[in-house]
Formats: C-alpha cells, structure tokens, sequence
C-alpha cells in the first residue's frame, strides 16, 4: 500500500474520504484508522494528546503526515521501534493501515508518558493490531525488550538527528532503517549529526509541510 498523488486536492478541508482515497485504503484498515480518531477525539478531552490548535486538521496535520511514510516502509522491518510514540503518530498509524494487522511486523511503541502509554494499549487492544508499548524512556529500552536489533526506527517531531542516533544506538544494529519526519531545521540537524557519525541519508519532500522532509538514514556507524 503506497501513497498516490500527494498534490492531490480538494474543495473541502482534508477528512477521511480523501484519506481514504489518496493511500487506496481498504475497508479493514480505514476501520482501524476510525476507531484511532474517535479513541484519539475522546482521550483528547482528558490528556493533551495533540496541540489543540491542530485538532480540527487531525487527517491532514497528523494521520497524512504519518501515512506518508507507508511507500518507504522495508519488507523486512522486524523489530520495529517507534520512539516517542507520543498520540501515535506516525507508528501506530503506519501499523493501523497494514492489510492485515494480525499479520503485521511486530512494533514496538516506546512512550515515556504513562498516560499516552495507556491511551496506546487501548488503541491495540481495540483495533487488535500487533504491537507492543514501552512505557519507559528510550535510552532505558533495552534489546532483549525488542528480540534483537531494530530493523525499522520511526519517530516524529521527537529529538534532533543527531539525538536519536545516540539514544537508538544500543538497540540498533547495521542493518537499522530510520525513517523520521522532521521540520525546517533539518539541514543543520544533519550537519551536527555529520560530525559524530557517518551515514547514509535521502531526503524527501513532505506532503504536509513546506519546508518538512522525510529523511530515510542507513549505514550509520560512529566516525
């Protein structure tokens, strides 16, 4: 499942519908992503899940800004972290829209807030998806938790680059895809990264930020 026309538009604000039709997604999933947004709508009143000013653009700001990242997603992706989980965004998402989430790899959601850590169980246990949550800081995480080095580490709007790479680094192993989501401050991000680590990264535009990127980063290993 891949996402299509990423500048595809509307006449109306961006809900569902679109959603729905721009990542071609099946009844099952899109089930799954609507029992996510009512939990999400519901625990917001109680615990800030999300900044309030972005609820009203819940489907493009946040589930299109995750689900971006399905079209990058390895075959191969066992263990799968995604730290500072936070509401869900963009793991929990990307796992909710497999075609078959019984079947997906197994993720592992680390959350150090106990209180969006039980907002995640209660997504799982809803939606029936496989995944697990770490409701635990991500330097605590360890690899015996996640059966052995992650091939996959997803994170948005978490830490710098050159952060994650050195909080990751004892549950990560050569063969790690990271796949982040970052914002306008990216370049200088990647240059102070540089100077601790070599790397491989590709960069992609953001479908829902202007000057956001996706950065998919390999071979990483200490200079």
């Amino acid at each position: 499942m891949t996402g299509s026309a990423h500048t595809m538009t509307s006449d109306g604000p961006y809900g569902p519908e679109q959603f729905q039709h721009e990542f071609n997604i099946g009844p099952a999933a899109m089930a799954r992503v609507n029992v996510f947004v009512a939990l999400l709508e519901k625990w917001q009143a109680k615990i800030n899940l999300v900044s309030a000013n972005t609820l009203p653009d819940l489907w493009q700001r946040h589930l299109r800004d995750s689900a971006q990242l399905l079209k990058f997603l390895p075959e191969q992706r066992t263990p799968w972290l995604d730290i500072g989980s936070g509401a869900g965004f963009p793991g929990l998402v990307l796992a909710l829209l497999q075609e078959d989430a019984r079947q997906a790899a197994q993720l592992h959601l680390v959350e150090s807030d106990q209180r969006k850590a039980i907002f995640l169980q209660e997504v799982i246990r809803a939606t029936a998806i496989s995944a697990q949550v770490h409701a635990q800081r991500i330097e605590q995480l360890k690899l015996t938790q996640i059966g052995g080095p992650a091939r996959l580490i997803t994170a948005r709007a978490l830490a710098p680059v050159h952060q994650i790479l050195q909080l990751t680094e004892p549950v990560a192993g050569p063969e790690t895809l990271y796949l982040l989501l970052k914002g306008q401050d990216v370049d200088d991000e990647l240059t102070l990264a540089a100077k601790y680590r070599k790397m491989t990264v590709i960069q992609h535009p953001s479908w829902t930020h202007p000057a956001g990127k996706v950065l998919l980063i390999t071979e990483v290993a200490r200079v």
